[in-house]
């Protein structure tokens, strides 16, 4: 007895690590599937601010660029045309938001200025240099008169013989240009080529550094505070306490804007992906632990009812042995008894075991793996429909509800073929257009070839094609090529996936990929056969094993063999539907 209690203890910590283990893994894969989604939308937060500013200083380039053709800058040594032309620069000055604009002789003197904040002397700054040159020139800074962040802009004037004889100076108001930017935006700051943070929409964070390190900010004056950086993937998380208004572990991301002279930064806060891994790994692991709670529950049961029967024999054995003498016939049928009653007790274990097995098989072999293409698109049309409301497209949002809508119901009707399936039943067979199908698994997986840039070239018949079949469940067997064809073409340059329906003969559907191939085709169609690394999306090898159930169940068949070319080709035949079947 003690030994016994000794194995079931080892393997209840047995069971609970690998439980540990998949939870952990189911984590560590789900944080890396929400860090990837945020920083997608982080990249686009960041290209649309990046975008603001430089359209927002293209205005005062353009504005510098337009002004030196003006002929209010002619003969200013006349003191009259010197106060029309401040005249006219200030309300040029006043229409455009701009903090000054000047215009400044050969020499750097600054011969007329809208508000007198341009130095009288600018023939020593880099962007006056640079107009000098006949270019057009630019910089930033913080510099008297002015005191404030400004971006400055030079534009070169000429005279008849094409020499540079000056330059109109554009003042930009750095503060001005923040102030327009939303209030509720992720923390995204701009630095200089020495690291200086110099536009940012968190003023906490005006003038910090970069430190000798290269990561990270510091302040311009007291301590730095705290600040670590970590790799999650390809993704660099900082954890940071730099603010209330900066969160504390960030996502970073860069962007390069040469056009402006700045680097583009964003931290974008990422608790609620460790929140959404959390999730998951612990919906596994209850899974998981409920699962196991059941089979141990039901192992005990049965050691239980073994020892009882083990128990009860012994004592008809030792009655028997007593009344064996007395009389022949009552031991000829407690003989007979012990044998029934030991095989129906057998029969009674075996059923129930077998019952319980077949069930978690059938459960576990189809939902995970057919709902997850309907539930990408859903979340994708729901992100689409959240951006059309912001953006007060309302129409477009509700194309996307109604897309939702469609795929839910959908998700109902491939539930339910699920269930048959498990259970070896067979959808009603019926007449489906084939090429409804291919175009409905084709926008499924749209998103997803876009994503790894996947060009489908579909030869597209211009009139329904009617088949033998279920349009939900065909519709899931191209779904499994389609995206098992992205899979094997991973990493690779060029990716194509060709479709045809071919009428010539049996009526083909042939799938081809530009992939590495199938490595063993005879074992493709098999259950838990798969060329994905643990871990990897979809990786589970039952795809095409339920695909091949579903196009037998409707008498056609599927093979997969590798091209003349390389790649993958996949060929569905079906039956056509022909109205003497129907009758």
């Amino acid at each position: 007895m003690t030994g016994l209690r000794h194995r079931r203890s080892w393997v209840v910590l047995i069971f609970l690590a690998v439980v540990a283990a998949l939870a952990g893994t189911v984590w560590r894969y789900g944080y890396l599937q929400a860090l990837e989604q945020l920083a997608r939308r982080a990249e686009g937060d960041l290209a649309l601010a990046s975008d603001r500013l430089s359209t927002e200083l293209q205005v005062y380039q353009e504005l510098a660029v337009l002004l030196t053709d003006h002929p209010m800058f002619d003969a200013l040594d006349d003191p009259a045309r010197r106060v029309a032309a401040q005249a006219q620069l200030l309300e040029v000055a006043d229409k455009t938001a701009a903090l000054d604009v000047a215009y400044a002789d050969l020499s750097g003197r600054v011969l007329v200025s809208a508000n007198g904040l341009t130095p009288e002397d600018v023939s020593g700054t880099a962007y006056f240099r640079r107009a000098l040159q006949g270019a057009l020139g630019s910089d930033h800074g913080v510099r008297a008169p002015l005191n404030r962040r400004a971006y400055y802009y030079a534009a070169p004037t000429f005279d008849a013989t094409g020499h540079v004889r000056g330059a109109v100076v554009v003042v930009a108001d750095v503060a001005s240009i923040e102030l327009a930017w939303p209030g509720n935006a992720p923390a995204v700051f701009f630095t200089d080529v020495n690291g200086e943070v110099f536009i940012t929409n968190r003023f906490e964070l005006l003038f910090w550094t970069r430190p000798p390190g290269g990561i990270g900010l510091v302040p311009p004056d007291g301590p730095a505070p705290e600040f670590r950086a970590a790799q999650t993937g390809v993704h660099e998380i900082w954890n940071i306490r730099w603010g209330p208004y900066v969160p504390e572990r960030a996502l970073h991301l860069q962007r390069h804007l040469p056009i402006v002279g700045l680097t583009g930064e964003i931290l974008v806060n990422a608790a609620p992906a460790r929140r959404l891994a959390w999730l998951q790994s612990s919906a596994v692991a209850a899974i998981c632990l409920a699962f196991g709670a059941m089979l141990f529950l039901a192992t005990e049961r049965r050691r239980t009812l073994a020892q009882a029967n083990a128990v009860l024999e012994t004592r008809v054995a030792r009655r028997t042995r007593a009344l064996s003498e007395a009389n022949a016939l009552l031991r000829q049928e407690i003989s007979e008894r012990k044998e029934a009653e030991a095989a129906l007790t057998r029969a009674q274990a075996d059923l129930v075991q077998a019952g319980k097995l077949s069930a978690l098989g059938q459960m576990s072999a189809g939902i995970s793996h057919e709902l997850n293409q309907p539930l990408m698109a859903i979340r994708s049309f729901a992100e689409n429909g959240t951006e059309y409301l912001a953006r007060g497209r309302a129409d477009k949002a509700g194309e996307n509800l109604a897309r939702i809508a469609d795929l839910a119901h959908r998700m109902g009707r491939i539930i339910r073929n699920l269930r048959a399936f498990a259970r070896q039943e067979s959808e009603d067979v019926r007449q489906v257009d084939i090429v409804a199908i291919l175009d409905s698994a084709i926008e499924l997986t749209g998103a997803r070839m876009r994503q790894d840039a996947v060009t489908i070239r579909f030869v597209r018949p211009d009139r329904p094609i009617w088949v033998r079949g279920g349009d939900v469940r065909l519709g899931q067997v191209f779904v499994n090529l389609l995206t098992n064809a992205a899979d094997a073409m991973e990493g690779r340059d060029g990716k194509t996936i060709e479709i045809e329906v071919a009428e010539t003969g049996p009526l083909r559907v042939i799938i081809r990929d530009n992939g590495p191939g199938i490595d063993v085709p005879d074992k493709v169609f098999e259950p838990f056969y798969s060329t994905k690394e643990v871990g990897a999306s979809e990786g589970m090898g039952l795809g095409l094993s339920i695909s091949y159930g579903i196009v037998q169940s409707f008498g056609g068949d599927i093979r997969g063999e590798n091209g003349p070319d390389g790649g993958a080709v996949f060929t569905v035949q079906l039956e056509p539907w022909q109205a003497e079947q129907a009758a």
